[in-house]
């Protein structure tokens, strides 16, 4: 039985946190209300239920925006040594500074700004080339079945992740997910600004966007299920009746313990004996690469 959903912690907030936390509000605003349905289930709905996945570690090896970096570097639009600095630049974002608000803007300011002047149309189409390129083969079986569970049943599944939407649609949709919930970037007539709506889309931002969701779609969040791997989802998966944590990371995977909530772990035992030391560079694809990416253009 999952416990009832855990409210944060209240904390004591300057003017500064809350700016981040309203940017955090309409970052989950912004994924809900562009959010791609992209699967019309053909068997019998369950008008109140879904379950809602994280992406990087989770229903995919590694971090999806690193593998749609790569695909992009083949194709020119920024040089190795920007693919090689962005990891490292998250390795000291995530490690030294993710939670100072100076770090956060700068990730903020820089992030997505290489596709500015680029059109939507054009992404989604080198998207769909990336995943069959660098994605299809990444994908965790187990997570991958525990998905097709949710569609058997007639519940919507929906990913949410911190990369940019167009990344997760492509992955709903060929997984035949219902549809995605990721980071807003703005664009203009078709075309990318190189700015973002509010926030990346993580913490807070998640579960705000949840409940979006749940009141769009007249979902009962007791009965519905969520997937992360890290604790930084804590209030998505505090959120929902049936929280699940995949291939966990050390403080999500206490967490889960001490609250008797569902733990699968699909990594062979080395990957999980190395898992910790290397959290932080799986974490680059995520941020990292898009702070290194600051700036470079299609040239």
């Amino acid at each position: 039985m999952a416990p009832d959903p855990v409210e944060p912690t209240p904390r004591t907030t300057t003017p500064r946190t809350l700016n981040l936390q309203s940017r955090s509000v309409l970052a989950g605003q912004a994924a809900a209300a562009s959010a791609e349905v992209e699967h019309a289930l053909g068997v019998d709905q369950d008008p109140h239920t879904a379950a809602f996945f994280d992406v990087d570690n989770t229903i995919m090896q590694g971090a999806s925006i690193f593998h749609f970096a790569r695909g992009l570097h083949r194709r020119e639009f920024f040089t190795t040594r920007d693919l090689l600095g962005a990891a490292w630049q998250q390795v000291l974002f995530r490690v030294i500074g993710s939670e100072d608000p100076e770090h956060i803007d700068k990730a903020r300011s820089s992030a997505l700004a290489f596709i500015a002047g680029h059109r939507v149309s054009e992404l989604e189409q080198i998207g769909e080339e990336i995943f069959d390129e660098n994605m299809a083969d990444k994908i965790w079986p187990g997570t991958r079945a525990i998905a097709q569970w949710h569609l058997d049943r007639g519940q919507r599944v929906w990913l949410i992740t911190a990369a940019p939407v167009e990344i997760a649609a492509v992955i709903a949709r060929r997984l035949g997910l219902t549809g995605a919930l990721g980071t807003v970037a703005q664009h203009v007539d078709g075309v990318y600004t190189g700015q973002l709506v509010g926030e990346m889309l993580h913490g807070e931002g998640k579960a705000v966007a949840v409940r979006e969701i749940a009141e769009r779609e007249g979902l009962h969040l007791d009965s519905c299920y969520a997937y992360s791997d890290s604790s930084n989802d804590l209030p998505m998966l505090s959120l929902v009746g049936h929280p699940c944590a995949i291939n966990p990371d050390a403080g999500l995977r206490a967490h889960a313990r001490s609250n008797g909530w569902r733990i699968r772990d699909y990594r062979t035992g080395r990957k999980i004996a190395v898992a910790s030391a290397r959290a932080a560079i799986a974490g680059a694809a995520a941020g990292g690469t898009w702070r290194v990416l600051r700036g470079r253009r299609n040239r």
